[in-house]
């Protein structure tokens, strides 16, 4: 092997295939459709970002402890009902004093969210259902209750001042989502860095009977990881909400292939016990740049969920191969 040859394979083994497709993306896109480096578009792309970054972060913590949450589509759109159900007639009863509406209708909106994830950690931790069987249920169980919450139509006439707030205005002259985004990363960050918490995701999605043995309250440790990953999904709804002034059933359907899609690629493993925070941010940003500039292109959407799909194949063949050459 070459010196070249044994560079280049550690870069792979250290960063994986994202900063390739991240790369080729960029310049493809640059190439090809001139308003993709318009600041305009940079602006659109990094507050579009914000939900499905959020949300993979979510992701990644249940993927650490060798989970999958496929329910956090719904969780979007059925915290974004609750959400939406409850600050309208709230509104109409304080009018004078948003902020009360705001608070309660907020905070019911994650609380339900959390519910969900409650629910998923239960079933996985407690009753030993496979998390995919698990979350699959969940998954359809909540949009069957979101459709009968709204009668199967979308929740509309959002009250202005919620959209201001939490959707269009401004934070230290950033949009509330974006500056909302990295406040979650930096404590997330924190959690899986930081705390033994944290460190105790990653034992328990290594080898979860070696690290009950070594005295870690495993049920506990997957109870949380399902409350945080619904917790954070159910925080895109409530911003999701605030951004179209609209909620329905469906409106997170795309997130829940798209937040693993973002995580594998980013070379958070499958199996658990592998996978960074930072990386999962640019995996997610990755998504979302692909997802624009083939808008931008005018690719039809049925390609985008093939060309979708042959990356995350991709990610997965990459992830098999960092994974055998880690171990020999």
């Amino acid at each position: 092997m070459t010196r070249n040859d044994s560079l280049l394979r550690k870069a792979f083994i250290h960063m994986g295939i994202l900063p390739v497709l991240l790369i080729g993306a960029i310049l493809f896109f640059a190439l090809n459709e001139p308003r993709f480096m318009s600041s305009l578009n940079i602006f659109n792309v990094a507050r579009q970002s914000t939900f499905l970054i959020i949300i993979a972060m979510g992701q990644m913590i249940v993927l650490l402890t060798a989970g999958l949450d496929l329910s956090v589509g719904a969780v979007v759109g059925f915290a974004g009902v609750v959400t939406a159900l409850l600050v309208k007639p709230l509104a109409a009863a304080f009018p004078d004093f948003f902020l009360l509406p705001l608070l309660i209708s907020v905070t019911a909106g994650i609380a339900a969210g959390m519910l969900v994830g409650l629910i998923n950690g239960i079933g996985v931790a407690l009753l030993k259902v496979p998390p995919f069987m698990m979350t699959l249920g969940t998954m359809t169980s909540l949009v069957g209750i979101s459709l009968s919450m709204t009668s199967g139509l979308p929740v509309t006439r959002i009250p202005d001042d919620y959209q201001r707030i939490l959707g269009y205005g401004e934070i230290f002259g950033l949009a509330p989502a974006m500056l909302i985004t990295i406040i979650l990363f930096i404590a997330i960050w924190l959690l899986l860095h930081r705390t033994t918490t944290g460190r105790y995701f990653y034992a328990v999605g290594s080898n979860i009977r070696s690290a009950a043995l070594s005295g870690i309250n495993t049920t506990k440790q997957l109870l949380l990881a399902y409350v945080l990953c619904s917790g954070l999904a159910a925080v895109v709804g409530v911003l999701f909400l605030a951004r179209t002034g609209s909620a329905e059933a469906l409106n997170g359907s795309a997130f829940g292939l798209q937040s693993v899609a973002a995580c594998v690629i980013a070379g958070v493993s499958l199996f658990g016990g592998a996978g960074k925070v930072r990386d999962v941010v640019f995996g997610a940003i990755f998504i979302v740049i692909l997802t624009n500039g083939m808008n931008l292109i005018r690719v039809e959407s049925y390609v985008q969920q093939i060309v979708l799909g042959v990356i995350l194949i991709l990610a997965l063949v990459a992830d098999q191969i960092r994974t055998r050459m880690l171990a020999s």
